[in-house]
């Protein structure tokens, strides 16, 4: 048997551990599934015999390393900053592995060391990025092929709901970590060259420099500029191309919505609150509002970010719960980003299909 060390049983990794248990019969695998939640991973395993769920505390590095050192092959579906120290110890221990994260500073460091030991340390291998760079060099390859030059490239991916399970104002709901999805686009101005000339988008003005797409038998969307897109241009053999631009679609409409969010500071994860715990959503946004002896929440709010009553944008706000006086946060010393995390849960949780 070959021994597949599966690290996270998050959302991300559950069509991954389905695929692979689908195929461990024939592929002769086995699967350890390891969570911080031991029921996680049991729900993940689906009591398949060649499934072995087990808690895993990716801090204690003892009880890491032992797992490490039993498997083939680690694929980490960790929040990206933690894929590092298990990146290091497949190293130690000659592991093979994969991650779907971008390739960070301290991963491309480890480059060298892994060809050298020949191990395969595949990163960026899910849906955006991952299937995005598939499609893309495929593309490129085959115009290559036939004597082309690419002067112009755009790329446009995401994580979008199935018109029967899109019930909502904002026409999305989550497919992924609900985490990243908060924190987008942060980290860093986004990058790309677009007719011989750079540009760079800072994060603040990310969600109002949208562009239109038509896709054909599926109607308009939009797209925001995602990330770094110039770090692909060798990568991509596109070193002479005038455009190089990499975006993420949504429905139109949701860019302008969550830039409220944005400029109001919900997405910040760089601190805590105090008493969170306690505090209502209703007063979780009042934080980031002027005072006023007499206005309300929901008036001071759209007085300050220019919002008219009968604008949709307002719609997409109040259905979000965000002006609820009931509700509690119930997450002690959280970040803005954690708590609009916890919002934005009970909402865009995706449903069980009911099958007819």
């Amino acid at each position: 048997m070959r021994r597949i060390l599966i690290i996270g049983a998050g959302r991300s990794a559950s069509s991954l551990i389905k695929y692979l248990l689908g195929k461990s019969e024939k592929e002769q695998l086995e699967l350890t599934i390891a969570d911080l939640s031991l029921e996680l991973a049991r729900k993940k395993t689906n009591n398949h015999p060649n499934a072995i769920p087990i808690e895993l505390d990716i801090f204690n590095k003892e009880q890491r390393q032992v797992e490490i050192l039993k498997a083939d092959i680690v694929v980490s579906m960790l929040p990206a900053h933690m894929h590092i120290e298990v990146a290091k110890d497949c190293l130690t221990f000659k592991k093979h592995m994969v991650t779907a994260s971008y390739i960070s500073k301290e991963m491309q460091d480890l480059n060298k060391e892994a060809k050298e030991k020949g191990l395969i340390f595949m990163n960026e291998i899910g849906l955006d990025p991952g299937i995005d760079h598939m499609s893309a060099m495929k593309v490129i390859d085959e115009i290559k092929e036939i004597g082309g030059e690419m002067m112009l490239f755009e790329s446009f991916c995401g994580g979008l709901v199935a018109p029967e399970s899109d019930t909502n104002l904002w026409n999305y709901k989550f497919t992924w970590n609900p985490r990243n999805v908060v924190l987008a686009g942060q980290g860093g101005a986004a990058k790309f060259i677009q007719e011989g000339t750079y540009k760079y988008i800072p994060y603040n003005k990310l969600f109002r420099r949208t562009e239109f797409l038509e896709v054909e038998g599926y109607g308009r969307f939009e797209a925001y500029a995602n990330r770094d897109s110039l770090k692909y241009r060798s990568v991509y053999g596109l070193d002479n191309a005038l455009t190089v631009y990499r975006g993420t679609i949504r429905r139109v409409g949701y860019s302008r919505a969550w830039d409220i969010l944005v400029q109001l500071g919900m997405t910040d994860d760089s601190y805590s609150i105090e008493n969170s715990e306690e505090m209502t959503y209703r007063e979780f946004t009042n934080l980031f509002l002027p005072y006023h002896p007499t206005d309300t929440v929901e008036i001071k709010l759209r007085h300050a970010q220019k919002i008219d009553q009968d604008d949709i944008i307002w719609d997409k706000l109040l259905e979000l719960d965000l002006f609820n006086g009931e509700k509690k946060v119930t997450i002690k010393n959280a970040t803005p980003a954690q708590i609009l995390e916890k919002i934005l849960s009970e909402k865009w949780t995706l449903e069980p299909m009911i099958k007819t």
